[in-house]
């Protein structure tokens, strides 16, 4: 039997104050209309059906290759929501997971039993329910005498008496197709909100004999919704410690996991130990044995094995094997270290090779640079790439020793084992194993500071 699934994420989310709606939100990088959208693909749906309407043109862009898009034009309530599909679900026969875009710590485990437990007792609704210390502002579930599921109360709408339950709607269901089609014509919004709540679907189905059952999540935080700032920090929170400890249960090591994040989708190998204040996010990838931080963050970047990066900013950038980058290092994207090379103490590192077993270990920017094998590159040198509109290219061979407070001024090629002197200016190409320098001849004038400090009136 197939699986569907109707994401909402129409609403507008106003206790968010922002301007982007609610479900645009980022918990770890990724907006939590993502995150339902991956539980739900995961746990088999092949079909994703996305309802917008607040902002809309916001949320389409971030569902637009890999769900439906259906457009709710008046917030009329739950089942209004889903009853807009009604036209795109026409012909579907099968499971309908209803599942709300702003709770993004739903797992693909819990989807996969609301859909297991609906095609196994042939109910036509199941509800995901949850229990709860305070259940406040939760929709309550109410049972008949033998227990069976009756219906969902709504806080506005309970009685003393129902409002004492603390069994609690979650906002996930599963349902029929055809069922539910058929029980939201006929859902009214006679209650206190004059909404068509898509609770009352679980009550005509139970009322028709269709078979409506709750079944208990094993974990209330899955649940949660990010209705707010601080909502959305603890949800973000509960994916680090659950992201970290899947790292951990891998082989990785972390000496604090509360300060290391960690973006779904970046791969780390075993026997990697990552610092306080970590930052890892996007398509980032690390190999084994290498050692990351501490402050350092990495962004769609690739570490090779045994490296050690510490207190570095990378983004879109390549780090080979055996490399020692930081502290205080910045790759901008397009920075490649290849194997055993080095990027020391307050460089920066746009589009440019650095070879192997090349070393720029302090206080340079190389930019548009091509670095051979084994150069060394002198603290405070620099590439002067940028002619104020143009970008230009700078080639250093292999073995090159470029001394300290060095100027390359591109487009500009130094040749391999070519010495270039400390305090240059490099204008022209310089040939191989050649020396270098721009350097001007000191002159020394005896007495001069003194006689100045006199005229000055200074002891």
């Amino acid at each position: 039997m197939q699986t569907a699934a109707i994401v909402m994420a129409a609403g507008a989310g106003t206790r968010m104050k922002s301007k982007k709606p609610k479900v645009a939100h980022e918990v770890l990088g990724k907006p939590m209309v993502q995150w339902v959208l991956d539980a739900a693909s995961d746990a088999g749906a092949e079909r994703l059906v996305a309802v917008v309407g607040h902002e809309r043109e916001q949320v389409i862009p971030l569902v637009e290759d890999r769900a439906e898009i259906v457009v709710q034009p008046e917030r009329l309530g739950t089942a209004n929501a889903v009853d807009v599909c009604r036209d795109v679900l026409a012909d579907f026969d099968g499971s309908v997971l209803v599942l709300s875009g702003d709770c993004p710590l739903i797992t693909p485990d819990t989807l996969r039993r609301l859909v297991s437990e609906r095609e196994r007792t042939g109910a036509a609704a199941v509800v995901l329910t949850m229990k709860l210390p305070d259940p406040t502002g939760y929709g309550r579930i109410v049972r008949d005498a033998d227990g069976a599921l009756e219906r969902i109360v709504e806080q506005k709408d309970g009685t003393p008496e129902e409002l004492a339950i603390d069994e609690c709607n979650s906002g996930f269901y599963c349902f029929d197709a055809k069922r539910l089609f058929w029980a939201l014509q006929n859902v009214g919004c006679d209650n206190a909100q004059g909404e068509f709540y898509l609770t009352d679907v679980i009550e005509l189905c139970a009322k028709k004999g269709f078979g409506a059952i709750g079944v208990a999540t094993n974990d209330p935080d899955e649940c949660r919704g990010a209705n707010s700032r601080a909502q959305l920090a603890e949800a973000t929170k509960i994916a680090q410690r659950r992201i970290n400890a899947q790292h951990m249960a891998n082989g990785v090591s972390m000496m604090d996991p509360d300060q290391v994040w960690i973006e779904p989708g970046v791969e780390i190998a075993r026997d990697v130990v990552l610092y306080p204040q970590v930052f890892l996010s996007g398509a980032t990838k690390i190999g084994e044995d290498s050692v990351i931080g501490p402050n350092t963050r990495l962004a769609d970047t690739v570490v090779g094995e045994r490296s050690r990066v510490d207190e570095t900013v990378a983004i879109e950038a390549v780090i080979d094997n055996d490399v020692d980058c930081g502290p205080r290092a910045y790759l901008r994207p397009g920075a490649h270290l290849c194997d055993g090379s080095k990027a020391g103490t307050h460089v920066e590192i746009k589009k440019s090779t650095v070879g192997k077993g090349s070393k720029v270990p302090h206080l340079s920017y190389i930019g548009d640079t091509t670095i051979g094998e084994g150069v060394n590159i002198g603290a405070g040198s620099i590439t002067c790439n940028y002619d104020g509109k143009h970008k230009h290219p700078t080639t250093i061979g292999d073995r090159a020793f470029i001394g300290s407070d060095t100027m390359m001024v591109a487009p500009v090629s130094i040749g391999a084992g070519s010495i270039i002197g400390a305090a240059s200016c490099i204008t022209r190409d310089v040939e191989p194993d050649a020396l270098a320098l721009t350097r001007p001849e000191q002159v020394q004038i005896a007495g001069w500071a003194k006689k100045k400090r006199e005229e000055l009136g200074i002891d």
